[in-house]
């Protein structure tokens, strides 16, 4: 790997760069609270090759939305659950958008077969 291609990854979400207690300082919990998370499937941190456990940016994101419920009083497997389904919801939604784009039918710029325009030019 070149230097070139460690940069690259500064951009990536995905890429599991945190490690547990980075990411629990980050995000101002205990690391107990980020493996909890991780039994009840909410993240599934990457494994080091010393099996260590590594966290991306968007996995960090994904525990601060649980962190805030739980903030608020919501059980961590509730919490767990509520972000689950607010993803599909998400994905469902920009699903279906995805689906009226395609099958929109572009208003046609053409003259119609019928009507004013077309007894006009049948007239010249």
């Amino acid at each position: 790997m070149t230097a070139d291609d460690s940069y690259g990854r500064l951009d990536d979400e995905d890429y599991p760069a945190y490690t547990i207690g980075r990411a629990a300082e980050m995000l101002g919990t205990t690391q107990g609270f980020l493996r909890a998370i991780g039994e009840a499937r909410l993240v599934t941190p990457l494994r080091s090759a010393g099996g260590h456990r590594r966290y991306s940016r968007y996995q960090l994101r994904i525990a601060a939305r649980a962190r805030e419920l739980v903030d608020q009083g919501t059980p961590i497997e509730a919490a767990c659950r509520i972000i689950i389904l607010e993803d599909q919801l998400e994905e469902a939604q920009r699903i279906n958008a995805e689906y009226r784009h395609a099958t929109e039918r572009p208003s046609s710029p053409t003259m119609p077969e019928t009507g004013e325009a077309g007894r006009s030019s049948q007239a010249s």
